[in-house]
């Protein structure tokens, strides 16, 4: 698999701790919300809605918990107004990092991702400085051995997907943004194990680090990860394997 699909399996290994999981539905919560709160409650005319209670519900987020979201976003409830905000900046070895924030204090957010740059060796840039390095894709990672490679292929290339590559740890499918929804139900009505189902900006190029740089890009991943305002973060790194197993 490629760099940036590892780091979502690992992100997924490592909120089985109780004490991310916490971090993990809040942040599956409050992604309903802004979804709801842009598209509607209607999950037959909000894809991105759709796509975010898929996601709370693999990782057992409660029905109640996901219907209150609805109603906060659609304004049944009373509950808090997320602004979306994207960051860009450059990590250790002048990998490009893209970071998706949710927050009801922009000020904050800057601020601790600022914060957390400067402690790992990176910084913050200006809007559009690496952006135009991703593609907005889906990616659905499954695991091995749960369906057979070719069956895999054919299922997702007929459904819509772009690509579909393998490896010991998982096979990889990618969508265009557009027929996530499709070539996802697809693969979900075999026998496949579905690891990852989520929408991701896939970079077109990647920056090789190795040794110190790679552990330093890695808890510079995983600081960013654990401010409670981000939602997501990409970055274009390409890591040996015993260093994304190891941060697991």
């Amino acid at each position: 698999m490629s760099g940036h699909s590892k780091w979502s399996t690992i992100k997924h290994k490592k909120a089985a701790n109780d004490s991310r999981r916490g971090k993990l539905f809040s942040k599956l919560i409050k992604e309903i919300t802004a979804s709801a709160r842009i598209g509607g409650g209607d999950i037959d005319t909000n894809p991105r809605l759709r796509t975010a209670i898929a996601a709370a519900k693999s990782n057992n987020v409660p029905n109640d918990n996901i219907n209150k979201a609805i109603l906060r976003g659609t304004g049944e409830l009373e509950g808090e107004t997320y602004e979306e905000i994207l960051y860009e900046g450059y990590g250790p070895g002048g990998v490009a990092v893209m970071i998706e924030v949710l927050t009801d204090n922009r000020n904050r957010a800057v601020a601790e991702i600022r914060h957390v740059f400067g402690k790992h060796e990176g910084r913050i840039g200006e809007r559009g400085c690496v952006a135009w390095g991703f593609d907005k894709c889906g990616l659905i990672v499954v695991t091995p051995d749960s369906i057979d490679e070719e069956d895999l292929f054919m299922t997702a290339v007929e459904a819509g997907a772009e690509d579909v590559t393998a490896s010991d740890t998982g096979m990889e499918v990618v969508t265009p943004f557009e027929m996530f929804d499709t070539v996802l139900t697809a693969i979900q009505e075999t026998a496949a194990e579905v690891q990852l189902a989520e929408i991701s900006m896939i970079p077109q190029n990647t920056v090789r680090l190795e040794g110190k740089e790679a552990e330093r890009m890695l808890r510079l991943m995983d600081a960013l990860d654990d401010l409670d305002d981000v939602q997501k973060v990409y970055a274009n790194f390409d890591i040996p394997d015993n260093l994304l197993e190891a941060a697991a």
